[in-house]
C-alpha cells in the first residue's frame, strides 16, 4: 500500500516524465496519507485508444487512481487528488493541439487486500 495506477493515452508518452511524477506522488503520499516510500508501487499503463465525446482526435486523458488501506479522512483524500493534479499539470506535457483531460480519485482498498514480497 498504496498501489498508485496511472492510464494514460499513448500519445502523451513523450510528453509525460512518468519517473519525475511518480517519485513526486511517492512524496506527497508519504507527507499526506502518512505511507512509507518503500510501500509505495506506482505502474503506468498506455492505452492506445482514447475517444472524448464523439472525437477520436486531438486529445489525450490521464487517470491516477490511488488504493490505500482504508482509514483516511475525506479531507485526506482530497488533499491527495489535488496533489496528483498539481503533479500531472508539472510532469505532463501534451503536444501542441492536444487537449489534456486529467483526473485522480482516491479508494479504500478492500478489507480482502493482501500482499507478499519475495
Amino acid at each position: 500500500m498504496p498501489q498508485i495506477t496511472v492510464d494514460y493515452s499513448e500519445q502523451l508518452a513523450e510528453g509525460f516524465d512518468r519517473r519525475g511524477f511518480a517519485r513526486g506522488l511517492h512524496e506527497a503520499v508519504v507527507e499526506i496519507a502518512a505511507a512509507k516510500y518503500e510501500a509505495c508501487k506506482t505502474q503506468f499503463r498506455a492505452t492506445q485508444d482514447t475517444t472524448v465525446g464523439l472525437d477520436e482526435d486531438g486529445h489525450a486523458v490521464v487517470h491516477v487512481t490511488l488504493g490505500l488501506l482504508a482509514g483516511r479522512s475525506d479531507e485526506t483524500k482530497l488533499r491527495l487528488t489535488e496533489t496528483v493534479l498539481e503533479l500531472l499539470r508539472q510532469y505532463v506535457k501534451p503536444a501542441e493541439g492536444i487537449a489534456l483531460h486529467a483526473s485522480a480519485e482516491v479508494r479504500d482498498l478492500d478489507p480482502s487486500y493482501r500482499k507478499f514480497e519475495s
